[in-house]
């Protein structure tokens, strides 16, 4: 499989150079250098946003059927590419190759969803108040967005931002993550080669502070997009205010999960050891507040205690590799910190809770018990592999847990019980809420949170109304 050196896109060219000089690309696996790139600041974003103005222009003016059959011939290329993409950001990123194929075909998938949905951008026509008036309403393009998108997705949350935009017009300024930027490149050279007019779209990264900052002041750009933590999206979003653009943040999650007292173990333990440990628990919806009830308490500590300490922890690329490293060094310590922490108040590390040698950013599948509201992990996002046990009385009390912090992203209940079922569908606080399952993003479905998880919705109808807005022509008829 080949390995090719990421370049920013400005303009439809690679560009090899950059304002602030390099910087290296680290596979969390080895430590070793992949590649060293450019390192983009205001310079880049400046001429970005301003071409973005001349890319939207074209792009918005084009039919939405043709901006349809550019955004269908991407995904096939983005397919017939897969396996060099999956190298390349299990590289990057660190996570299993089967996980990160799956990742880039569904964004594939995402691709082809939107360039459809684009083609559905109705409006209406309101009944008036007089014979002689008629009242439409057309849905526009916001305009030149500019989109900040992480590292534990590379391909996936770029998709999210980018194929709603083009399907509605807008054209994209896109910062990738400075850790894993060669999803971001491919998607930006597989959607030129398809056809995409060059100003459309541009990829860079760099001085993540100075490329938010030119970003969010530059008149020409007309909306800002962030997938990151809380800490980042209320700086963008304060940024994006004081200019009075369009925001949507999907930022930080907590997500509780409650098993109550009926619910079947043998279902459950399998389920909560595969999606929590999914990307070494480096997923925004990963489930991570254990919430169980006291009758299946000790039954499912061993359950997914057992299922923990057997799974295969290694570099990415190896073919029976399940959880492969965290993607950075700040990560690995936080992880460290909390579980420390975690210990010194009264947990139990049931499995894990180490550093796997001493090359790479490897972290232990690791289960606390005993867990309860004052320790540091119930309360900062983990983001990383621990599973958090917590004995609750009842479902009053474990909701009570559930809505306690400030968050609100994804949310998490099993149970066979259709009045359990509904009491906390009706008494969860959460943008989402999976029953019985944790498949959380589709293309069909929005995805988002209330709270410190971010305002607005990606996915779905709701994911491209965020790039629209209602035009009214009201006439009067001669």
């Amino acid at each position: 499989m080949t390995q090719s050196t990421p370049y920013p896109i400005i303009d439809g060219a690679e560009r090899k150079l950059a304002s602030l000089g390099t910087m290296d690309l680290i596979n969390p696996a080895t430590e070793e250098v992949l590649a060293t790139v450019p390192r983009c600041g205001a310079e880049e974003a400046s001429e970005a946003a301003r071409l973005s103005v001349e890319g939207f222009a074209q792009w918005s003016a084009m039919s939405p059927f043709d901006r349809s059959k550019i955004m269908r011939r991407t995904a096939e290329l983005m397919r017939d590419e897969a396996d060099e993409a999956a190298a390349e950001m299990t590289r990057q990123s660190g996570k299993p190759l089967v996980q990160a194929r799956g990742e880039w075909l569904a964004s594939a998938d995402l691709l082809d969803w939107y360039a459809e949905e684009g083609r559905r951008a109705y409006g209406r026509l309101i009944p008036t108040r007089a014979s002689d008036m008629r009242w439409t309403v057309q849905r526009r393009p916001v305009g030149p967005v500019a989109a900040f998108t992480p590292w534990n997705f590379p391909a996936w949350t770029v998709m999210q931002k980018v194929a709603p935009a083009l399907a509605a017009g807008c054209s994209v300024v896109l910062k990738c993550a400075e850790e894993t930027p060669g999803s971001g490149v491919r998607i930006g050279r597989a959607l030129l080669a398809a056809g995409l007019p060059p100003r459309v779209l541009s990829v860079i990264w760099g001085d993540p502070a100075a490329i938010s900052a030119t970003l969010c002041a530059a008149p020409e750009i007309h909306k800002v997009t962030l997938t990151g933590s809380t800490r980042v999206g209320r700086l963008l979003a304060s940024a994006a205010g004081q200019h009075l653009k369009k925001v949507t943040m999907e930022l930080g999650g907590h997500n509780p999960v409650i098993i109550a007292r009926d619910a079947d173990l043998n279902s459950v333990v399998p389920l909560a050891a595969e999606f929590k440990f999914r990307n070494a628990g480096q997923v925004c919806v990963s489930p991570t507040r254990f919430l169980v009830e006291q009758p299946l308490y000790k039954d499912f500590v061993a359950g997914v205690t057992e299922a923990a300490s057997k799974l295969r922890v290694g570099d990415g690329m190896n073919g029976d590799t399940q959880m492969g490293p965290l993607t950075t060094a700040g990560q690995l310590s936080k992880i460290e910190a909390l579980a420390a922490d975690a210990v010194q108040r009264g947990a139990k590390i049931e499995t894990g809770g180490s550093r796997i040698g001493n090359r790479g950013y490897f972290f232990q599948p690791t289960v606390l018990s005993g867990m309860t509201p004052e320790m540091d992990a119930m309360n900062e996002e983990p983001f990383g592999p621990l599973m958090l046990v917590m004995p609750v009385e009842d479902i009053d009390a474990a909701l009570a847990e559930a809505n306690r912090l400030p968050y609100g992203l994804a949310s998490y209940a099993f149970t066979n019980s259709l009045s359990t079922e509904r009491k906390i569908s009706e008494g969860i606080n959460a943008g989402m809420l999976g029953l019985n399952h944790y498949v959380m993003a589709m293309p069909e479905t929005p995805f988002g949170g209330v709270g410190d998880s971010g305002m607005g919705s990606e996915g779905g109808i709701e994911g491209m109304d965020a790039y629209l807005r209602p035009f009214l022509v009201s006439a009067k008829i001669a």
